[in-house]
């Protein structure tokens, strides 16, 4: 009997009434995958031998829909490092790959060549999997709400004696130039903040035989992202760091947490669901498998890691008493994101009324964050952090990836 029969005769079994579900969510994603179905048939016998034959006390169907997501995603482990756009490069994901986890690599911050610079330093160490994240943000610019937004920082900016304002990089929405660039990369994993990309892209990505991930907030984010092509749904609970992945929801009151979302889209989606948010260690792995999820997505955690390029302030501050409070914010770039409350938090927010739109808030706050941290002071640097940071530990993020797959019991 080979890898994919085993399969299919593991979801013949009822156990409790879970196997047809969770059946139907892995023949979805078989379907569903097109041309990325080479890559199942691939992964599933190297993610079978790891998953099946090396320890017996895990359910079955747990096992399933973890292999499901391994396959899928070509890993040995059902683990995913969280993008951290400012906090790491490539070497972050290449020490995640060694473990069998997936390691990503953020690009909504880098140029073309930048991103094509990582992708190859990546691969001439690693034949792993890797999944490059994006922004789907429309990019607006509101002249007006700048100018007030200016007038707010203005008594900063002499404080700190900040110049003339200087322009930024910002950034860049997932878009033809930059799918037209990567393509002949054919890298194998998409990941998406905002939403996804335009219908033709999502069908142009699908096409190289990628998969496509995207975080959803809500059930209706979750159902539309499905809808739309995505192949994996990250249940983004708001204990998440940094910024949220909100599309179709605006009111931040209403974000639900982890452990109440990820069950409520296991429930009414086909694809296979990530939990993501507030996720430190063992035990909330363990709760986020029983509660369906497929896989975990971590970021916070790998903050201090080695390999990540953490600046030394936010480390001092993720190590004291002061990153035990965090909030959801919109001082720093115009979009809730959550990070640990500082100076700029307090005095100009948490949300505030006056800040121009995504991503152009950033522009002037940049300039001040710089004069303050080069002034020794973290007040105005935008700190992300999830609620959850007691996962944290200055080790190899092959090490913490080790230490945290361990609550699979595989």
């Amino acid at each position: 009997m080979d890898a994919k029969e085993r399969i299919w005769l593991g979801c013949t079994v009822n156990v409790s009434g879970m196997a047809e579900f969770y059946s139907r969510q892995i023949l979805s994603t078989c379907v569903r995958a097109g041309n990325a179905k080479e890559r199942i048939g691939q992964g599933v016998a190297q993610a079978t031998q790891q998953f099946l034959s090396t320890n017996t006390k895990t359910n079955s169907i747990v096992r399933l829909m973890m292999l499901d997501v391994c396959a899928l995603l070509k890993i040995a482990k059902p683990l995913i490092q969280a993008p951290m756009a400012g906090v790491q490069d490539y070497r972050l994901a290449l020490a995640v790959a060694k473990a069998g986890g997936l390691g990503s690599i953020p690009c909504a911050m880098l140029s073309i060549e930048q991103i094509h610079a990582q992708v190859n330093a990546f691969k001439a160490q690693s034949d792993a999997s890797y999944n490059l994240n994006f922004f789907c943000h429309t990019a607006t610019q509101d002249a007006q709400q700048e100018l007030i937004w200016r007038e707010q920082l203005a008594p900063y900016f002499k404080e700190f004696e900040v110049g003339e304002l200087k322009a930024s990089a910002g950034r860049v929405p997932f878009n033809q130039e930059i799918f037209d660039a990567l393509a002949p990369l054919n890298p194998p994993i998409f990941s998406f903040h905002f939403g996804l990309p335009s219908a033709d892209l999502v069908a142009k990505i699908k096409a190289l035989g990628a998969v496509i991930i995207s975080s959803a907030t809500s059930v209706a984010e979750g159902i539309w992202l499905e809808e739309n092509g995505a192949d994996i749904v990250i249940a983004q609970g708001v204990e998440a760091g940094g910024h949220r992945a909100m599309f179709l929801e605006t009111d931040i009151s209403r974000q639900q947490g982890t452990f109440t979302l990820l069950p409520q889209l296991v429930q009414a989606l086909q694809v296979p669901i990530v939990a993501a948010g507030g996720i430190a260690d063992k035990q909330a792995i363990t709760a986020a498998v029983a509660l369906g999820a497929s896989a975990v997505q971590i970021g916070t955690s790998y903050l201090l890691c080695d390999e990540a390029t953490t600046s030394a302030l936010h480390r001092e501050v993720l190590t004291s008493d002061q990153a035990a409070t965090t909030c959801l914010t919109n001082v720093f770039s115009g979009r809730p994101a959550r990070g640990i409350v500082n100076r700029a938090i307090r005095e100009l927010g948490p949300i505030s009324d006056k800040t121009p739109p995504f991503p152009t808030a950033a522009t002037a706050i940049t300039q001040l964050r710089q004069a303050a941290e080069q002034r020794g002071s973290s007040d105005f640097s935008p700190l992300w952090s999830g609620c959850n940071n007691s996962g944290c530990k200055a080790i190899s993020a092959t090490e913490l990836t080790d230490e945290l797959f361990t609550a699979f019991d595989i």
